[in-house]
């Protein structure tokens, strides 16, 4: 049997033109938000919020920072200030007998290191 082994797996879909279903969803996020502070404030208002809200919407739809959609990059830099910073090892008890365990069974001889002299390494 012969089957077709899909080739661009990790490329959206366009749904329409040239915007896929995650940015087509940004962009209508953003003007439903315009559309109710147009019904919300007078019109010098609207203008500078549509304007703030234009821009944020539209690079949360095309921009990519690193090749990864700008939602999860500020998802991982906020994850990122809120983790702590140093990671302390813990060894577990039952890591502890295993490689006691394993030192015990291992009968090979101890080699010397070499010891270089002032002379042979210049």
């Amino acid at each position: 049997m012969i089957f077709n082994v899909p080739q661009f797996i990790d490329i959206e879909d366009k749904i329409v033109g040239p915007l896929t279903a995650k940015q087509l969803g940004w962009l209508a996020a953003g003007a439903v938000l315009a559309l109710l502070c147009y019904g919300m404030f007078d019109k010098s208002t609207f203008i500078v919020s549509a304007l703030i809200i234009a821009v944020i919407f539209g690079a949360l739809a095309f921009y990519r920072p690193y090749n990864q959609p700008l939602i999860k990059f500020i998802m991982s830099s906020i994850a990122f200030a809120v983790r702590p910073k140093i990671y302390i090892w813990k060894r577990t008890p039952e890591k502890i007998q295993r490689v006691t365990a394993a030192k015990k069974e291992d009968n090979t001889p101890i080699i010397s290191k070499k010891r270089f002299d002032q002379q042979r390494v210049s």
